[in-house]
């Protein structure tokens, strides 16, 4: 759903010329970002990912340590946040609530998820010199080190970080500081992009609930719930408000045929109903795999009990 939004809208800007003259008045080279505070780190990872996965592979074999799969996802998410980050989706994003709604659910629902699924922590150490890595490994175990992360790395503690991130940000007076100062909405975009990392890595990799699959499956199941409910209420309220919550974010909603009140609705739609819908269909990938391992384990339980003492 958002993909299909995210085309009508740059399909409306690639036909600016034809609408009214904002957006016709713009170069359209121009409409592209580059920001070295967001792409630096950003192309950071993905070379040091790169050469920790060839020497990786080279080491144990392709698929090896990390899988085809999992590269694949990281280097999809990776292209999906550079494109949110640098696109004319970003430049729309901060001149229409829609687009910027978009951009904030590529971010934490599509380009998140698939790089904590690709677990990059390992090609990254890898990606250091051999005489390095032992040190490095030394360092994340070292007290002052691995307690914040234990805390941090709970899914209680990344579910509720994700959510103030996403409250904290749409409260009126923060969101409209971060469209008046650059330094500002660098912040909100890591801020947004780091918990939903650290949100889709617990649920996907946390040992913070134990080794048990199943029970880590059941607390992401809830986590998720959460996550689905408190994120649905934000969106109704931005739906349904009779008011306009940020009246600079909708500078260009005329342009698309939009009033700022109708534009900002349409964003509290998009955080609602699709959002809400992505979150509820990986809850779904957790309850099936939670049901799979019951089914699993039940009959081997059955067939210890048959033997008796």
């Amino acid at each position: 759903m958002p993909a299909l939004i995210l085309l009508a809208l740059l399909l409306g800007l690639a036909a600016a010329p034809a609408m009214a003259h904002g957006i016709s008045d713009v170069d359209p080279g121009s409409l592209w970002s580059i920001d070295p505070w967001l792409l630096a780190p950003l192309y950071a990872v993905g070379i040091g990912f790169y050469v920790g996965t060839q020497r990786l592979w080279h080491h144990a074999g392709g698929g090896r340590g990390i899988s085809f799969r999992q590269v694949g996802a990281f280097w999809t998410g990776w292209l999906i946040v550079a494109l949110a980050l640098t696109s004319p989706l970003h430049w729309l994003g901060e001149r229409l609530f829609t687009a910027h709604m978009i951009e904030h659910e590529l971010l934490m629902i599509v380009g998140a998820p698939l790089m904590a699924f690709a677990r990059i922590n390992g090609p990254l150490m890898w990606s250091l010199p051999a005489s390095l890595r032992p040190a490095a490994g030394r360092l994340l175990n070292w007290p002052i080190v691995a307690r914040p992360w234990a805390l941090l790395g709970h899914p209680i503690s990344a579910t509720a970080m994700h959510a103030l991130a996403l409250w904290a940000w749409h409260a009126p007076p923060l969101y409209a500081w971060a469209l008046e100062n650059t330094a500002i909405h660098r912040l909100q975009h890591i801020s947004f992009f780091a918990t939903a990392l650290l949100f889709w890595w617990v649920l996907l990799h946390g040992r913070g609930v134990g080794r048990s699959v199943r029970l880590r499956d059941g607390i992401a199941i809830a986590c998720l719930f959460v996550t689905v409910l408190h994120s649905g209420v934000l969106g109704a309220l931005l739906a349904l408000s009779t008011r306009v919550w940020i009246p600079g974010q909708g500078a260009i909603a005329g342009e698309f045929g939009l009033s700022p009140l109708e534009d900002q609705q349409l964003a509290g739609i998009l955080m609602w109903v699709p959002m809400g819908m992505l979150y509820t269909a990986a809850a779904l990938f957790f309850a099936y795999r939670w049901l799979t391992e019951f089914d699993v384990r039940l009959p081997a339980v059955r067939h210890a009990g048959s033997r008796g003492p």
